[in-house]
């Protein structure tokens, strides 16, 4: 087989690999070949700078001047591309501009910072706030990372001087942490020598205090860190420092080697990470896309014509479109995600469903109630001082005006608290010098009108204030400095709130149906139409038609197939009800004192339901302990995510034990009647989730965009949260399957072990590389259908000049598959349906790549003689 030596561009589809020190980039080297069969055009990695010692993700990188070591460095990444180049792929690389990782002994920017204070050469890399509220730590960094607090820590003789510093330099060891000393005191502890330090004894510890003192930095409780930290993290994450990005000096020395690597023709595009925790993310991307066109003319051959490639992760709340003004090709594909989930759901199980959840977890049906409360309590326990730094510099900007100057410092702190509470979206994008958006000023309106009905009455007016001074109107250019302070700190504490309290803790504690509580979806949407979902799919043809589509990521809470099997659920809510109320009462003999909540347990079972292994039996005794060990590790995270019984920072153990206890009799109890009852559940609603996921890879595949294939989700993803979905891929099974090359058609006879799936997946690809310009540039035209299942349907044609695609599919197919081992529709159910296709196809010979079969169009087609399988894919006969 013949292919061309520079990749695509724009990409035809991705694959998302973690490297990590046990997936190095040589590990990938032998896949090259699979990749290009399979139908990918660029392989996208997971951050490739030196992160963290042992790091699983690459998310905390301590130094951006190199490619990381243990993933085999530079060279090993010359070699990884040189072996991609060969098979005509490209490389796509996710970058992470918003924070580095500190609090270890690791990165030399963050040490000279502790050393050197305020005068260090990288004092201004990161966002320190040197004056803040608290005179004590003026020119000082609050370092929050002692297990007790600084006396007991001081006491116990855990802090101990030592020569271990960078270059032998003194330093300050608590256990993997290392803080340097400023050099005017390195001579004292010199001359007196480390004796003179010791903790372990009363003038030891007297001297010891007095020398950490006068240091830049002041050691901490990790617990104050909510309340008194000073510099800006991620997220609430301690060991992750925020970046000034926007200072140009930052920008160059963090994307030097980046910018480097796509010059030399290594790189073809970036994925952005976190690109609302940046105080101006419309600057930082258009400064990067300026960065990437200058340095494209030194691109060797080729690829010095084309652009690079360019998405942002970002998350969209309802009714938020990317800006257009940003010089990006789109989003890195969450919206996807959500709207292929919502069009999976039946709205007709929605009432059912929201009944049961509030009948039986005491909390609310309404989610945007549950996301209020998290909101509110993420901002007391976790973002107080971040709180405190906005109020302080909208404070300061009142100040500035006779008019506003007597404003109360707590009524604006509590005005604030009611705006980010009732916050719909991440961030605005607001600046002092432009103002509000158009697109911001919709948001910021719904967030204004639901403070209002909760705000105190006499706190109503300062609401108005804020609605100004955010960004609402432009001020005097003496205020501009001021302004775009306060402006920065809300829109850098609205985001992490966002992310914190809503999918971080509300998304584990509202457990109405776990496949609509995933990373940037709209859980208060249920379901969409079809109608619907032509809409948004026609939207991005217009505005970005080359962003990233994709259904499962590294940080994704279910795999795509979890979740489109727990779809099912909504088409049957009597049958679910009736199956959890029946598991609850039998499960009582297997609860411990300290039970589980009715609510965790109806989580727990949607868990086994929506994950359990298409191949394991009921009775496969090591198989199911395997399964629990996995559902453990889920079950941990999820129940101190929710913070409801117990949480990461003060862990409720015999809660948790229960939890597990249940899960684990559940599981592993012999001959338990209750174990094979819920894994006959699994396999009854098995073919209609998996149904769903061919549709929803299909609709992946084709509709506008470049879809994005998660490592080894070309079979079945019954994946859960990090780390079960970043655990190891068997892609020699991957490809010997598609070395075989069955078609779609046979391999559905045996669907359980995913072959059909990436069946699908290879036909759709093998098109889009035999067609780029049909699928990157072609028209989005949705078909018209009638007959009963017409709301069922989901079809559309891709058109461009005289080439052209058919997709056809169906939504909640519970009842409309044939008995099972198949796949297959019960033909008799689409004898009264039809399609209507475009007069321009009339007479045209296409062949269903999913079946073989040859095809004549006519404008008006019987469902029946189209459909065999779930979904069709139709192009043009060779």
């Amino acid at each position: 087989m013949t292919h061309p030596q520079d990749p695509a561009s724009p990409p035809r589809a991705t694959m998302r690999l973690q490297f990590h020190k046990d997936f190095p980039f040589s590990k990938a080297i032998p896949l090259a070949p699979y990749l290009r069969e399979l139908g990918i055009s660029h392989l996208y990695s997971s951050p490739i700078l030196t992160a963290r010692a042992g790091s699983m993700h690459g998310y905390d990188v301590v130094d951006p001047t190199t490619v990381n070591p243990e993933l085999g460095g530079e060279e090993g990444f010359r070699e990884l591309v040189a072996a991609l180049r060969a098979e005509g792929l490209g490389m796509i690389v996710d970058i992470v501009p918003n924070h580095m990782a500190v609090g270890g002994d690791d990165n030399a920017w963050w040490l000279d910072v502790l050393a050197h204070g305020r005068g260090s050469r990288f004092g201004h890399f990161f966002d320190i706030d040197w004056t803040p509220a608290d005179p004590a730590l003026h020119g000082k960094i609050l370092v929050p990372t002692l297990g007790v607090s600084y006396g007991e820590a001081l006491a116990s003789g855990d802090l101990k001087l030592t020569h271990e510093g960078r270059r032998g330099g003194l330093a300050l060891r608590y256990a993997d942490h290392l803080f340097p000393l400023r050099p005017e005191d390195r001579q004292e502890v010199e001359t007196n020598g480390l004796d003179a330090y010791d903790g372990t004894s009363e003038e030891g510890r007297a001297r010891l205090h007095t020398l950490l003192e006068k240091q830049n930095w002041r050691l901490a409780s990790w617990t104050v860190a909510g309340d008194e930290i000073n510099w800006r993290r991620f997220f609430d994450v301690n060991e992750l420092a925020g970046l000034r990005i926007g200072d140009p000096a930052v920008f160059e020395a963090t994307h030097e080697l980046l910018l480097k690597l796509y010059a030399e023709g290594l790189i073809d595009g970036f994925r952005v990470d976190h690109i609302d925790g940046l105080a101006d993310p419309r600057l930082y991307a258009r400064r990067l896309r300026e960065h990437l066109e200058a340095a494209q003319s030194a691109r060797p051959g080729a690829l010095a014509s084309q652009p690079a490639y360019l998405v942002i992760e970002k998350i969209l709340g309802p009714g938020e479109n990317l800006p257009t003004d940003w010089k990006v090709d789109g989003a890195s594909g969450y919206d996807f995600m959500d709207d292929v989930s919502a069009l999976l759901h039946a709205a007709s199980g929605d009432e059912k469903l929201s009944a049961f959840w509030a009948e039986i977890s005491g909390r609310p049906s309404d989610f945007h109630v549950e996301e209020e409360t998290a909101r509110r309590e993420i901002l007391d326990r976790s973002f107080s001082a971040q709180l405190d730094q906005a109020t302080n510099a909208l404070h300061a900007l009142a100040r500035l005006d006779y008019r506003t100057r007597d404003t109360p410092r707590a009524a604006i702190r509590r005005a604030l608290i009611e705006l980010l509470a009732h916050f719909p979206a991440y961030r605005t994008y607001a600046s002092p010098d432009r103002g509000r958006t158009e697109a911001d000023k919709p948001i910021f309106a719904r967030a204004l009108e639901k403070a209002r009905a909760s705000i105190l009455p006499a706190d109503a007016p300062v609401l108005d204030l804020l609605d100004g001074w955010l960004g609402g109107e432009v001020g005097p250019a003496e205020q501009l400095a001021a302004r775009d302070r306060a402006i920065q700190r809300f829109q850098q504490l609205s985001a992490p709130v966002a992310a914190k309290a809503v999918e971080d803790t509300a998304f584990y504690r509202y457990g109405k149906l776990l496949s609509r509580t995933d990373v940037g979806f709209d859980v208060a949407t249920f379901s969409i139409d079809v109608p619907t979902f032509h809409d948004k799919m026609a939207a991005k043809a217009n505005t970005f038609p080359n962003a990233m589509l994709t259904t499962s990521t590294h940080d994704h809470k279910r795999g795509e197939d979890v979740r489109a099997r727990l779809a099912v659920l909504s088409e049957i809510p009597d049958e679910w009800i009736a199956a959890v109320t029946r598991w609850r009462e039998a499960a009582a003999p297997l609860r411990g004192a300290d039970a589980p909540s009715a609510a965790d347990e109806q989580i727990l079972y949607q868990t086994l339901v929506g994950a359990w292994p298409h191949d394991l039996s009921p009775n496969d005794t090591e198989g199911c302990r395997a399964f629990a060990e996995r559902l453990a590790r889920w079950q941990q995270k999820a129940l101190r995510e929710a913070k409801l019984q117990t949480d990461w920072s003060a862990p409720n153990e015999p809660y948790e034990s229960a939890a597990q206890g249940l899960l684990t009799k559940l599981l592993t109890e012999p001959d338990l009647p209750l174990r094979a009852d819920i894994a006959a559940f699994a396999a009854r609603i098995g073919p209609a989730g998996a149904a769903n996921g061919l549709l929803q890879t299909l609709l992946k595949l084709t509709v506008p965009g470049v879809p994005d294939v998660y490592q080894g989700t070309e079979f079945w993803d019954l994946t859960l949260v990090d780390p079960d979905n970043r655990r190891p891929v068997d892609y020699a099974a991957r490809e010997t399957t598609l070395a075989a090359g069955a078609a779609a058609i046979k391999a559905a006879g045996r669907w359980h072990d995913g072959a059909v799936k990436q069946a699908v997946m290879a036909a759709a690809l093998a098109e889009r590389a035999k067609r780029p310009k049909l699928f990157s540039e072609g028209d989005y035209l949705p078909l018209g259908s009638s007959g009963p299942i017409a709301g069922h349907l989901v079809a559309f044609a891709r058109l461009r000049d005289t080439e052209a695609a058919l997709v056809i599919g169906l939504r909640t197919v519970a009842g409309r598959l044939a008995p099972a081992p198949s796949l297959l529709l019960r033909a008799e159910l689409l004898q009264d349906d039809h399609v209507t296709l475009p007069n321009t196809l009339e007479g045209a010979k296409m062949i269903d790549r999913l079946t073989g079969r040859a095809i004549t169009l006519s404008p008006k087609m019987l469902l029946a003689d189209l459909l065999q399988l779930p979904v069709a894919f139709l192009t043009a006969a060779d």
